[in-house]
C-alpha cells in the first residue's frame, strides 16, 4: 500500500495538473456516483491526509479517494486514451490534462464541509501542517498493552505510516516490533523519527532510510529478509503482525532489536 510520502507526492501531481482549472469532464465509474457530473466546475486544490486524498471542487464539493493496495492516479494529456478495461474508476479532465484514477480503493463525493466524516478519525498527519508529536504519543499511550508494531499502523494514532516506515523506524530505534507500547521508553523519539523519515522522502520516488540511494542499499531491513543486517550481521527476520485476516508484513533484526 502506498504510504504517506507517496500519497503526498500524488496530491502534488494532481495539484499541478488540475488546480485552478475548469473540469471539461468527470467520469465516475463506480455505481454510486455513475450519474455525478462535475464538469464546468473549477478545481480548487487537492490535499493529502495520511493515505487519503481530498480533491476540492468549486461549489463546496470534495472528491475523496484512497489508493489502498493497488490504486494510482495517472496524469496524461487530455486527448490520450485512458487504459482499457474496468481498471479505471474515475477520470477528472481539464482542457490540457486528465487525471485517471486506476484501481482506486475508495471513491466518494461529499460536501467539503463534511470531509471530517471520512478523515476525522485519523491521528496527526506525519506530513501535514497539523503534525503534533505530543498528540501522536498521547494516542499511542491510550492502548499500553498493544504491540508497538500494530499501534504504529493504526491510522487513528498517527496517519501516513505503513509497513516500510514501520519496519525502518523500529529498527533505527532498536525496538522489537512485539514490545508493548507501555514498555517503549521514548515514544516521542519514535514518532519524531518516523516524521523525519517521511519528510526526507516526500519529494522523490522510492524510500531511502540509509542515506544511500543506490537501489540495493536504500533500506535497513525492509525488503532484506534472510540477508545479514547492515549493522550487526544477524539475519533479518520476516513475519506477520495483526489480527487474523488483517496480518501485515513485518521485518526486524533480532540482534539490533532484541525481544
Amino acid at each position: 500500500m502506498p504510504e504517506g510520502d507517496a500519497v503526498h507526492r500524488t496530491a502534488a501531481r494532481l495539484r499541478g495538473a488540475l488546480d485552478g482549472q475548469v473540469l471539461t469532464r468527470s467520469d465516475f465509474r463506480v455505481p454510486r456516483y455513475a450519474t455525478t457530473d462535475l464538469s464546468g466546475r473549477e478545481v480548487l486544490t487537492t490535499v493529502s491526509r495520511g493515505k487519503h486524498l481530498l480533491t476540492r471542487v468549486e461549489g463546496g464539493v470534495t472528491v475523496h479517494t484512497h489508493l489502498r493496495m493497488d490504486g494510482s492516479w495517472r496524469i496524461m494529456p487530455a486527448g490520450r486514451r485512458p487504459p482499457p478495461g474496468d481498471q479505471v474508476r474515475l477520470i477528472l479532465a481539464c482542457r490540457q490534462w486528465q487525471a485517471v484514477g486506476v484501481r482506486l480503493g475508495m471513491v466518494d463525493v461529499v460536501a467539503t464541509s463534511e470531509e471530517q466524516q471520512l478523515v476525522g478519525h485519523l491521528g496527526p498527519d506525519l506530513l501535514g501542517p497539523d503534525w503534533d508529536p505530543d498528540e501522536a504519543v498521547r494516542r499511542l499511550r491510550q492502548a499500553p498493552d498493544q504491540t508497538i508494531g500494530e499501534a504504529l499502523l493504526d491510522q487513528r494514532n498517527l496517519a501516513g505510516i505503513g509497513t516500510i516506515y514501520r519496519a525502518e523506524t523500529l529498527f533505527l530505534r532498536g525496538v522489537w516490533p512485539w514490545r508493548r507500547v507501555g514498555d517503549v521508553e521514548d515514544l516521542g523519539a519514535l514518532v519524531t523519527l518516523a516524521h523525519r523519515l517521511l519528510e526526507a522522502n516526500k519529494s522523490h520516488a522510492g524510500t531511502v532510510t540509509t542515506g544511500d540511494r543506490r537501489p540495493a542499499n536504500q533500506t535497513w531491513v525492509y525488503g532484506r529478509a534472510g540477508r545479514p543486517c547492515r549493522r550487526c550481521g544477524t539475519r533479518i527476520s520476516r513475519g506477520e503482525m495483526g489480527a487474523q485476516s488483517q496480518e501485515r508484513l513485518i521485518l526486524w533484526c533480532g540482534g539490533c532489536q532484541p525481544g
